[in-house]
């Protein structure tokens, strides 16, 4: 870059090409004011800080040269008009990489990015969606970004079949997992930052009393919630703790990889669906020749993955899994619904005995609008409840388990209450989110 450049210049050149916006200029000189960037000149804070490539500092430095270097302006009298800078309108907009947008989002601490042809870019924070104040993303521009990351595998696949998902990590940046799509108006595609190393239940704010669930050696767990709701963080952080507090052989069977386990005190093993094994079912058949003792499965998709999870679970195994339900109850009756109906009397029995417990999660608003809090709904499986599912009476269960509490049993309306009453969100949000939203009046 060039010797000391007039750095108000250089920002105002930056603002009229619409490079970057005024509150990014100013973060960027309140940034050059703090100790030990005195230095420092704006356009190299300006890539530092990640809002612009050092390509665009030095095509808004030519600009600057030529605005600076201009014969003055000739007399009033002169119809000679001085000369401008070019038109936004007319200057050509130069590419954006993926790893800008990005570095954006890890630097806000957002959960999600959107690309979508003919739109602005969108960063959700805090649960809501904020639109990047740039150009709306041409079709051919959106296919640029969202191919810019895939091996040629990657591409192929997208391509045959209009869809992807994928993780893949950012030298210096991070890891991202990401799916892509094909729609009416071109490619477009969702991107979720994931932190460099799995999450502690407590740095997610999760009940103390889910590390019990870490000290089980069979049966099956269940975290259960909407999309996007932090299940497969929750999952990430149980096999962290087991990681870190056993010595037994690992293996997790996702799609796609998300958090990366290094082997600690156990033995870690992570497949990916489609990369190394051809299905979930497929790797949990094999996992059961491989001397497993915990088991992890991102997704309980289908039949066969379930029915296979089960029998894992009876063997000896210790299985953690997700599910997409919204309460511990619809949890269990999805488990059950998803067999024919000639064998659920001798799968509700499997059920009552396999299950060991059932977490059930929501993300919500925090009361200041900086945050989600996670409330949580946990059922750890007794032999009044385990009778409840063998006779067919799982909607007694919401009972069973507000007589539990001092075991750790909590329903989402007790969880919900608990956090307004401590003020980390309010009764709105609550009401919202609760199954009774009368109990929040």
């Amino acid at each position: 870059m060039d010797a000391n450049p007039p750095s108000g210049l250089i920002g105002r050149i930056g603002i009229h090409l619409r490079l970057i916006t005024p509150e990014q200029l100013a973060e960027a000189t309140r940034f050059q004011g703090r100790p030990g960037n005195e230095g420092k000149l704006l356009g190299e804070i300006l890539v530092e800080l990640g809002y612009l490539s050092r390509e665009q500092v030095q095509k808004m430095l030519t600009l600057q040269r030529a605005a600076t270097t201009s014969p003055p302006a000739p007399p009033r009298k002169s119809t000679t008009r001085p000369r401008a800078l070019p038109s936004p309108t007319t200057a050509p907009q130069p590419e954006i990489p993926l790893d800008r947008i990005l570095a954006l989002a890890v630097r806000i601490g957002a959960s999600d990015v959107h690309l979508h042809p003919g739109s602005l870019v969108q960063i959700r924070v805090a649960g809501r969606l904020n639109p990047v104040r740039m150009p709306a993303l041409e079709p051919e521009e959106c296919r640029r970004l969202v191919l810019e990351h895939l091996s040629d595998p990657e591409r192929q696949q997208l391509l045959d079949t209009g869809d992807l998902d994928v993780a893949f990590s950012v030298p210096d940046l991070g890891r991202f997992r990401a799916n892509i799509y094909r729609d009416r108006r071109g490619f477009s595609a969702v991107y979720r930052p994931i932190p460099p190393e799995p999450p502690r239940l407590e740095a997610l704010g999760l009940p103390r009393v889910l590390a019990k669930l870490a000290t089980y050696h069979q049966g099956l767990v269940l975290i259960s919630g909407p999309s996007g709701c932090g299940k497969s963080s929750t999952l990430a952080a149980l096999v962290r703790l087991i990681n870190e507090e056993r010595h037994d052989h690992v293996i997790t069977v996702e799609d796609p990889i998300e958090y990366l386990h290094p082997s600690l005190g156990c033995s870690v093993n992570q497949r990916q669906v489609g990369r190394h094994t051809g299905s979930f079912a497929t790797a949990l058949r094999a996992a059961l020749r491989e001397d497993p003792d915990v088991i992890a499965i991102g997704e309980l998709r289908d039949l066969e993955t379930v029915s296979l999870a089960i029998t894992a679970a009876e063997t000896g195994h210790l299985v953690l899994a997700t599910l997409h339900t919204g309460s511990v109850v619809r949890t269990i009756n999805r488990l059950i619904d998803i067999f024919p109906p000639s064998q659920q009397p001798q799968v509700r029995s499997m059920v009552s005995e396999s299950i060991r417990a059932v977490v059930s999660q929501r993300l919500v608003p925090s009361a200041d609008g900086q945050t989600r809090v996670p409330a949580v709904e946990t059922l750890f499986m007794n032999p009044a409840i385990a009778n409840l599912i063998r006779e067919e009476k799982t909607h007694q269960i919401r009972s069973a388990m507000q007589t539990g509490r001092a075991h750790g049993l909590c329903l989402l309306d007790d969880a919900l209450l608990e956090l307004v009453q401590q003020g980390r969100v309010t009764k709105e949000a609550a009401r919202r989110y609760a199954e009774d939203p009368k109990a929040f009046a």
